[in-house]
């Protein structure tokens, strides 16, 4: 294929039906991304291990959390067995890309932001996890730092 015929990656998927969203590199070489969840704008972690979207229990009211307690237990990020709640039919926004009814995980995020912090990062409002990628059909460009989601 010649360098004149050659789609880019952004050409390819913007013809496909997708938004792109810029990433922004944290210190500690997470991405960051900006969302909002039921009107309110946050910052969050884009985390492709993380099997589901959380947000840390001093967001509940931030973002109008309507929250239920969950028999699930939390591990991840250096930390075991944390209790958890569970908010539904939340509205998501990620760029141009949105969401209803979108259930995320409310569990203490002390731990991750006191690592953000102690690397000279920003804390965070939560973790975009897998389960958004999944719905948005989630394409990351590691080089360009843009998140793709199919509109």
């Amino acid at each position: 294929m010649s360098e004149k015929s050659a789609t880019s990656l952004k050409d390819f998927l913007l013809e496909k039906g997708y938004t792109k969203i810029k990433l922004k590199l944290t210190k500690t070489n997470h991405f960051e991304i900006k969302s909002t969840i039921n009107g309110i704008k946050g910052n969050f972690i884009l985390d492709t291990g993380a099997s589901s979207s959380c947000v840390g229990f001093e967001a509940i009211e931030t973002f109008k959390l309507k929250v239920i307690d969950s028999e699930v237990k939390a591990a991840g990020a250096g930390a075991i067995d944390m209790l958890t709640q569970i908010s539904k039919k939340n509205h998501i926004k990620i760029g141009k890309w949105k969401q209803d009814k979108v259930p995320l995980i409310l569990f203490n995020l002390t731990h991750v932001n006191t690592a953000l912090i102690n690397h000279n990062a920003q804390p965070v409002d939560g973790i975009i996890g897998a389960d958004i990628l999944k719905k948005g059909k989630g394409v990351i460009d590691y080089e360009k730092k843009y998140l793709y989601l199919k509109l």
